[in-house]
């Protein structure tokens, strides 16, 4: 079995910087299907200015057309904080052979130490932290320590285990900030063509990121 990627956020909105990233990391590394997990509750940032369920309904709305990209909604369905180990426990317990790949932008990968039990991860799944050109790697402490116990340069292995290994991979890097976002809708600026047609519908009519009035 091709491994599955597993792609979280909390999506607020969602952009084509996210998919691009998870496009480029299907078709490098050969994943089967790329999941998306809208969060529910994040523990590492402010509530989100839209609700859960819109968020959902964008990420349904901007993969609807893309052949293997999956949206989940147990994060969005779960009560409480949501929790990536947590997650990966389930998904490992429903797929317990297949490999399956976390897939992470530079910033979470740099923050991941803050993370509960993150060191559990490694034996749920592997974990690809997608970078720009350019970016060096961590040499010292808990995150140079983890490329080198647990590093590799091979796509293979990726396949051949099911979980343990951490991959790095170069990716296009479209300079979309979903706060930026947020803030240009708020100025009542128009977002085409930084989110897909049908989430920018999504975002007119619900008037979800608007400046509110008095």
């Amino acid at each position: 079995m091709r491994p599955l990627g597993i792609f979280g956020g909390t999506f607020d909105p969602i952009h084509l910087g996210h998919l691009r990233t998870a496009f480029e990391l299907q078709q490098t590394l050969g994943l089967a299907e790329v999941l998306f997990l809208p969060t529910g509750d994040p523990p590492h940032r402010s509530e989100p200015l839209a609700d859960a369920n819109l968020r959902l309904a964008m990420v349904r709305a901007a993969v609807a057309d893309q052949p293997g990209f999956i949206v989940d909604d147990r994060e969005v369905r779960r009560s409480g904080v949501s929790y990536s180990v947590d997650t990966m426990t389930e998904l490992r317990a429903e797929f317990p052979t297949r490999p399956l790949c976390l897939l992470l932008g530079m910033d979470a990968f740099l923050g991941l130490p803050g993370w509960l039990r993150w060191q559990e991860l490694f034996e749920l799944v592997h974990v690809v932290v997608a970078h720009r050109p350019g970016w060096k790697a961590p040499t010292k402490g808990p995150l140079g320590e983890l490329l080198v116990d647990r590093g590799t340069g091979s796509v293979q292995e990726l396949h051949r285990a099911p979980a343990g290994r951490l991959y790095i991979q170069a990716v296009t890097q479209l300079e979309i900030s979903s706060t930026e976002l947020r803030q240009l809708v708020e100025a009542d600026r128009d977002p085409r063509y930084l989110v897909p047609d049908p989430v920018r519908e999504i975002i007119r009519e619900s008037r979800c990121y608007a400046r509110p009035h008095d």
